[in-house]
């Protein structure tokens, strides 16, 4: 009998790299990964537009509670001068991806943290808000589905009632 595999931390990062990109394609939105260490993991480049789009993704193999029998919660740790346009997070157990503009998501972010890491976090799996923590169903107008229609429309992506 064999071992399970060992999943590493850059494997789940190339993972999610690659379900971004995947979801990106079914769109018909075409992207590249980049093979540098700079903080910015795929270009993307939309349909009718003539620039391209830089991304970082953030990924995820299980979200996990953050206590013993808490919800499980999905984050996105990133450095307040993240050069990417575009932050990602790929949940891979669920193969959900979120694209958010980046300078929405430092304004989104509940934790500013000393050492200029930003968090924007939230509970899976749910409709109601608990605590500072956002509901996954306030992230539903960044889930891929949403953002690749906007995108692909020429729209804004930042829904109605964000700033």
């Amino acid at each position: 009998m064999t071992s399970p595999a060992v999943i590493k931390t850059q494997h789940i990062g190339a993972a999610g790299e690659l379900l971004v990109q995947y979801q990106l394609l079914k769109y018909g939105i075409d992207s590249a990964r980049l093979t540098t260490d700079s903080g910015i993991d795929l270009v993307m480049y939309v349909p009718g537009t003539k620039v391209a789009a830089t991304i970082q993704v953030k990924s995820v193999l299980v979200p996990k509670s953050q206590q013993p029998g808490g919800k499980p919660i999905f984050g996105l740790n990133f450095p307040d001068t993240c050069q990417a346009q575009w932050l990602a997070g790929a949940d891979l157990s669920r193969d959900h991806v979120w694209l958010i503009r980046t300078d929405h998501a430092r304004q989104m972010a509940q934790q500013h943290r000393p050492n200029g890491i930003r968090a924007l976090y939230w509970y899976i799996n749910s409709s109601e808000r608990t605590g500072v923590a956002y509901a996954e169903a306030d992230l539903d107008p960044y889930r891929m589905p949403v953002v690749a229609a906007h995108l692909l429309a020429g729209e804004s992506v930042i829904a109605d009632g964000d700033s």
